[in-house]
């Protein structure tokens, strides 16, 4: 049974496992924190892949501090490992250290876990308890769930507009209709995602270096660019600094072999219509581990993404100003019935100086 003192540990456990948002990929966020006698005696994340995970490093810290956690309750933000990947698996070391009680936010969506981390625990006599503010613990790990579920990226689309949902005037000029305040916390959602989305038009019209510069990050997102017909110019900003994936319906080896000679990676995808298939590249990037994608693209290829099932969420933020005739946010064709429209729902309303960021989610018919 849940104890009153269970969801402010795990609370806890949640703000160690922020502490790697920008570190643990392809991993998800991960935080452990090791009770007795109502005090914290050892707490760790999750480090980059490949090294240790959150419990390990949780009972690393009690050890260094030299106390027993033999009893003692771990909180672990979600459900031990239980299979040998990079590391050895956690369920394990905790039977071994001897703990008492173990209280997990949510069951693990790998197969290879899956219920079976918990099972080992328990089968050694030790308590097992799940469930505590799983919500928050899915959120932390919202791309990693969808991964392991789905198979493909969880898929965030910014988008920065003014009031009547302009982003950019018809000669081009968007910079700046948000104000600073805005523009850096759209730099903290780029810095917590895998990987960076745009198309060509988008590298054509403003040639953006789509790095995180606004928020302190120990690493840069991948950076993926659909270009069709291979339009990019090497010189691009968006492929300066590091390896790109370059998205393609086009087998021009010659403009091929430029582009991969300088480093980049060419993915050749190509739909009935000689596009990029998007919901094929959302499988594609799936495969190659991306677990959170943002995008920040065109009206064109924001409409694309829409329209062929590719985007789970929107991060709008609003600015409190009116454009008129000006560039929308999505390309999207007319409708000639309301019952036509694409439904979201609210997801998270806030005030970001003077700008409104908005979360909104895409239901699925069903809800």
């Amino acid at each position: 049974m849940h104890h009153d003192s269970d969801s402010a540990f795990m609370q806890l456990a949640l703000e160690w496992a922020a502490r790697g948002m920008y570190t643990t990929a392809p991993n998800p966020r991960v935080g452990c924190v090791i009770v007795q006698n109502g005090a914290v005696i050892g707490a760790g994340h999750t480090q980059p892949a490949g090294q240790a995970h959150a419990e390990i490093m949780a009972l690393r810290d009690a050890a260094a501090r030299g106390l027993d956690v033999r009893g003692a309750t771990a909180y672990v933000t979600l459900e031990p490992c239980n299979h040998h990947g990079r590391t050895p698996p956690c369920s394990e070391a905790l039977v071994r250290a001897g703990l008492g009680r173990v209280v997990v936010a949510i069951k693990d969506p790998n197969p290879l876990v899956a219920g079976q981390g918990m099972a080992t625990l328990a089968a050694a006599g030790i308590a097992v308890e799940a469930g505590v503010l799983a919500e928050q613990a899915y959120e932390l790990n919202i791309g990693f769930f969808s991964r392991m579920q789905r198979g493909r990226p969880w898929v965030r689309l910014k988008a920065a507009a003014s009031l009547d949902g302009m982003t950019a005037l018809h000669n081009g000029q968007s910079q700046w209709i948000t104000g600073a305040q805005a523009r850096a916390d759209g730099h903290a959602w780029r810095a917590r995602a895998c990987a960076i989305l745009t198309g060509i038009g988008t590298v054509k019209a403003d040639d953006p270096a789509l790095t995180v510069r606004a928020v302190d990050t120990p690493r840069q997102p991948r950076r993926i660019i659909v270009d069709s017909q291979l339009e990019i110019d090497p010189a691009a900003r968006v492929l300066a600094g590091a390896p790109s994936w370059i998205v393609t319906a086009s087998t021009d080896t010659a403009r091929h072999a430029a582009l991969t000679a300088a480093g980049h990676e060419i993915i050749v995808l190509p739909n009935d219509a000689g596009k990029v298939d998007l919901p094929a590249l959302m499988q594609e990037l799936g495969r190659r581990e991306i677990n959170e994608l943002h995008v920040e693209a065109g009206a064109k290829l924001n409409g694309s993404l829409v329209r062929e099932g590719c985007v789970d969420e929107l991060l709008v933020y609003l600015a409190p100003s009116l454009i008129g005739d000006a560039q929308g946010m999505f390309a999207l064709p007319a409708l000639s019935r309301l019952d036509q429209q694409y439904r979201l729902r609210f997801h998270d309303v806030a005030t970001v100086g003077a700008d409104l960021r908005i979360l909104a989610r895409f239901t699925q018919p069903e809800e």
